[in-house]
């Protein structure tokens, strides 16, 4: 692949301007749009590099505005059968708890981290006991940095919550148990 610099069409301001996550956001969509597969733009002391593709092995790049979030590592140990036995499955974690409790359970709709109160200073938005009617919010998972509110999709009342506050969640994963009354 050939490289080659590009000439802006207007000339480079006087100043040392940082690029904002908008000048970030326009160069990701030019090289979506395109066929190119790597540019690379400089303003003042600073420099954007966009690569898209397979790539070797990459050295560490300074980050612009924010670090990454590394993504939480769950692991699972299946218990040993012994010899002539067949081992019990284990629900895996993201599977929604088969029990024979009543009432309905609500799932967390995608990864994400759960959080039973909109901010560390606010009284937490059920506890169980709680009367819930449909729609009423229950909890907030975080996917992306994006605070998404969860719903509780019956009228009833709080048994149970199942998962600590501020912890990981997995696709599917039960939050809260609800029974009607």
């Amino acid at each position: 692949m050939a490289t080659r610099p590009l000439k802006p069409s207007e000339p480079a301001p006087l100043h040392d301007a940082a690029f904002s996550i908008e000048d970030v956001k326009k160069l990701v969509a030019l090289v979506e749009k395109t066929d190119v597969t790597h540019v690379a733009w400089q303003r003042g002391g600073e420099k954007i590099v966009i690569r898209r593709g397979a790539l070797g092995p990459v050295g560490v790049a300074p980050v612009l505005h924010a670090a990454p979030v590394a993504a939480p590592v769950v692991a699972a140990l299946a218990p040993v059968a012994a010899p002539g036995q067949a081992a019990a499955a284990p629900a895996a974690k993201g599977e929604p708890k088969k029990d024979d409790k009543p009432g309905t359970l609500v799932n967390s709709p995608f990864v994400g981290t759960f959080y039973r109160a909109p901010s560390p200073e606010s009284p937490p938005f059920v506890d169980v006991g709680a009367k819930v009617k449909k729609g009423q919010t229950l909890c907030i998972v975080e996917a992306m940095k994006l605070m998404n509110e969860i719903e509780s999709e019956v009228d009833g009342t709080v048994a149970e919550i199942l998962v600590p506050n501020a912890t990981a969640v997995e696709f599917g994963e039960a939050l809260f148990r609800i029974v009607p009354g």
